[in-house]
């Protein structure tokens, strides 16, 4: 389901794996905390948590809060992205379910808020530029460029991209109907 957001971990066979403590680092075989990583350090945040605890998206401490938190790791951790990997597809590869709808930049179900580092983001079509000079991309067609990143996941319900969102059954209609 393109609109889920949980963390479905699964081995080779398909089978679900246990993910307990450092969830999203077993598919890179490097801990992201390591001193010399290979690749691009991320740290996510998904954007429901802020108000089921009462945070603020503009809260300078936001990730340092989290890490305090004790929240589950489909929520809140950390995860090494490879060079030339959509944050969309590293976080995929890594047993992560983000939303999703069209993979092309068409849509802003994928969106993130940049907190920390930068996200390349070569196609957009959809974004207007008041979002992006605050910090919105597209996960599905966004690659990190900086060493480290801090995005917060899961911003498709920020009011100002509610027209901006399609709804996820919309692409399974299309490849139904041919």
């Amino acid at each position: 389901d393109a609109e889920t957001n949980g963390h479905v971990p699964e081995d080779e066979r398909g089978e679900s794996v246990d993910v307990g403590e450092g969830a999203g680092t077993e598919a890179t075989g490097t801990d992201p905390d390591d001193a010399e990583p290979t690749g691009v350090r991320v740290e996510y945040l998904n954007y429901e948590v802020l108000a089921d605890r009462g945070w603020d998206l503009g809260d300078d401490d936001l990730f340092e809060k989290a890490g305090a938190a004790d929240l589950d790791p489909r929520d809140y951790g950390k995860f090494l992205a490879h060079p030339n990997e959509t944050l969309l597809e590293a976080a995929e590869e890594r047993g992560f379910a983000w939303p999703f709808a069209c993979r092309g930049g068409a849509c802003a179900n994928c969106a993130v808020a940049v907190v920390e580092g930068e996200l390349g983001m070569p196609a957009n079509h959809i974004l207007p530029s008041s979002m992006t000079d605050s910090g919105i991309r597209l996960s599905c067609v966004s690659a990190p460029v900086t060493e480290e990143l801090k995005v917060i996941y899961n911003v498709k319900h920020l009011p100002s991209l509610d027209e901006l969102r399609l709804p996820p059954q919309q692409f399974g209609r299309a490849r139904a109907d041919d």
